[in-house]
């Protein structure tokens, strides 16, 4: 082993705790400190916040927004894909199979659990 690497790795460490410390210290001493009224107050859009800040929202959203994103995602490994599928050969394509079916098992999974399901229960 070469003690040469672990040098680079503690060096980026040091330099990763105090990059951050020292921007902030030297931050703290720069900008100006003038607490008023209006700078602690929630800001709403120019508004004065009327109501309660925690709602609760259903699950479902959330869910479906989950379903989205990895369906979405999907399609960024896809497009690669299918554009070098020439030069990739038969072991892509079948790699690329069991991938989209493993995909398939998912979504099957989710709609049997009634996550794409949009009214309640």
């Amino acid at each position: 082993m070469n003690t040469a690497n672990f040098v680079i790795v503690a060096i980026f460490i040091v330099l990763g705790i105090f990059l951050p410390v020292a921007a902030w210290t030297v931050g703290r001493f720069l900008r100006p400190k003038n607490p008023l009224y209006e700078k602690l107050t929630t800001y709403e859009s120019g508004n004065e916040p009327t109501g309660e800040g925690n709602i609760r929202f259903n699950i479902r959203y959330y869910l479906f927004a989950l379903m989205f994103v990895i369906f979405d995602v999907e399609t960024v490994f896809l497009y690669p894909w299918a554009v070098a599928y020439n030069k990739l050969g038969m072991f892509a394509f079948v790699e690329m199979c069991v991938f989209i079916v493993m995909l398939g098992i998912g979504l099957l999974y989710a709609w049997k659990k009634k996550v794409l399901q949009w009214t309640s229960i």
